[in-house]
């Protein structure tokens, strides 16, 4: 029998295997094309129980025919979680089965006492329309949050422009429904001592995981606090040491799910912590030429306490003004003269000494416009010294163009370039925001060996920084670039003590540098987690433990 007529035997959803519907899953916004067995949309919950124990029992019993040679590895069913299919790392990208969240998983459930629950695919454009009738905004929302939907961002750990105030999405679950290996669906929330003593004496697979995890983590403990990567923004590995909070005494299971990329279960709600919104906001735009200035700036910047800090080049201006109606439309201006009078004071900046190299964004936030204008202007004062061109715009319209170009930068690349393509592969390292002054001359110096078009863009606040190069992929020459600039750049990010990934997540692009980044001994304790969680491997294989680059680079897209 065809897998899909067993598959609609077990679920209520829709099971395609259509070639439309799987050239469709083969892409995200990565620079990976994966090609699946099949797409299976399950309406609810008991769908997705079913699906598990389908694949547990398949595998289960195909485990032992490998295990006396009589079926290949490849033979072997596995479970993808996809989303909006924004992730740029091929985290739900899979040869077996993609779960796709988008078609019934859609319900904001509630909005109550500071708190949204939600289903994985529900929109952040759909979630913050409604959040922002109670006043109220979930922070840590990332750049495509036009296109994204919540379980990419609770799976990667997501951030964005506010981190830098409010923290990432790490900060802001109250609970997560997780359906697991066995093939039930289980709530994992904060307990304090007594709430946890009571998990450790169930008799089931829920007190199994929390035996095993609660073990772990203490008997590691030290290990892992010591392994943290001492960084504002984090998505590499397991993220260990949120789980136990030695001093009040809370142990959060929850906590190993966010950014654990769908390898551990199957999300199939979150209950997320969100804040009242600022009234007013006002921006200084910083335009620098000589990117040296930077280590003067910074440190500056951050002592006045900003919301947001965020950078992009010269060639992420370059592609507002070469595809401006694209760009007028993203901003929802319908008189190209309007948002073209905006851009006066940059055209005029090209005309009399050049494009800046680097633009510095910086936004306060509050609820007195006064006190705001105060601190913009103290802000300008303390920067006059340093000899750069500063803009502070006074409408919201004016601010919403240097947002519309940070944000957006990436997808008008790749819609628009066509004859080379976006290839995100050194696209989001993190390190402290005070090192970057000397981080950058020695990555200035790794990438010039290269004859490549890349944009900058990123979070300079948080030290987290966005390199996208522009590639023609089939060419054989070019790909081979990938891996060896990925190891440069990462073997430099890890000894400045940063991370591979501030927030984009490990997927198949990065997976295989972990070891390296967290050693030997931090990397077997992510295997076991994985173990524990999922003894038969069917949760997205590949990711975060058991990766190969020679994997990741064969699916390397050629068009």
């Amino acid at each position: 029998m065809r897998l899909a007529q067993e598959l609609k035997r077990v679920v209520g959803g829709d099971v395609l295997d259509d070639e439309k519907t799987l050239q469709t899953y083969s892409r995200d916004a990565s620079l990976f094309v994966v090609h699946p067995k099949i797409v299976v949309s399950p309406k609810n919950s008991e769908d997705i129980k079913a699906l598990v124990k389908f694949v547990s029992k398949n595998n289960g019993s195909a485990n032992l025919k490998r295990a006396k040679g009589q079926i290949p590895n490849h033979k072997l069913l596995s479970l993808t979680a996809r989303a909006a299919g924004t992730c740029m790392s091929g985290g739900p990208l899979t040869e077996s089965i993609v779960v796709n969240f988008m078609k019934y998983f859609t319900k904001i459930r509630s909005i109550h006492d500071h708190n949204a629950t939600v289903e994985p695919g529900v929109f952040y454009r759909d979630l913050e329309k409604e959040t922002l009738k109670y006043g109220l905004l979930f922070p840590p929302y990332p750049a495509s949050k036009s296109i994204c939907a919540v379980g990419g961002i609770v799976n990667n750990n997501a951030g964005g422009e506010k981190t830098l105030k409010y923290g990432k999405t790490e900060n802001y679950v109250e609970k997560l429904k997780m359906v697991l290996s066995d093939g039930n669906e289980y709530e994992f929330l904060p307990l304090d001592a007594a709430g946890l003593r009571k998990k450790l004496k169930q008799k089931n697979f829920e007190g199994e995981i929390y035996q095993r995890m609660h073990k772990l983590v203490t008997k590691n403990h030290k290990l892992i606090t010591s392994a943290k990567p001492d960084v504002t923004k984090n998505s590499a590995g397991y993220q260990l040491w949120n789980i136990w909070d030695k001093k009040e005494k809370i142990f959060d299971l929850s906590r190993i799910f966010i950014g654990a990329q769908g390898t551990l279960g199957l999300m199939t709600e979150a209950t997320l912590h969100l804040i009242p919104i600022k009234k007013h906001a006002r921006m200084v735009v910083i335009f620098l030429k000589d990117i040296k200035k930077l280590s003067d700036l910074v440190p500056i910047i951050l002592k006045h306490d900003p919301e947001s800090f965020e950078t992009y080049d010269d060639n992420t201006l370059k592609l507002a003004i070469k595809f401006f109606p694209s760009f007028a439309k993203l901003m929802g201006v319908k008189n190209l003269w309007k948002i073209a009078w905006s851009f006066l004071p940059e055209f005029w900046m090209t005309v009399t000494g050049g494009l800046p190299k680097l633009i510095l964004q910086v936004e306060f936030v509050g609820d007195d416009a006064p006190t705001l204008d105060n601190r913009v202007a103290e802000l300008v004062r303390a920067l006059q010294p340093y000899d750069v061109k500063i803009r502070a715009p006074k409408t919201q319209f004016g601010a919403q163009k240097y947002w519309t170009i940070r944000r957006e930068s990436f997808n008008l690349l790749r819609h628009h370039i066509k004859d080379r393509h976006t290839a995100p592969f050194i696209d989001d390292f993190a390190i402290k925001a005070e090192r970057l002054p000397d981080f950058l001359p020695e990555l200035d110096k790794i990438l010039e060996k290269y004859n490549l078009i890349y944009t900058i863009a990123g979070h300079v606040g948080d030290g987290n920084l966005h390199i996208i190069p522009l590639m023609n992929l089939g060419n054989e020459s070019e790909r081979k670039i990938i891996p060896e600039l990925s190891r440069k750049v990462y073997e430099l990010v890890m000894k400045y003590g940063g991370t591979t990934t501030g927030e984009h997540n490990d997927g198949l692009i990065r997976s295989y540098y972990l070891k390296q980044m967290y050693g030997e001994k931090v990397y077997k304790l992510f295997e076991e987690v994985k173990k524990i969680f999922d003894p038969l491997n069917i949760f997205n294989p590949g990711k975060k433990v058991h990766a190969s680059l020679e994997y990741a680079m064969e699916h390397v897209r050629r068009d």
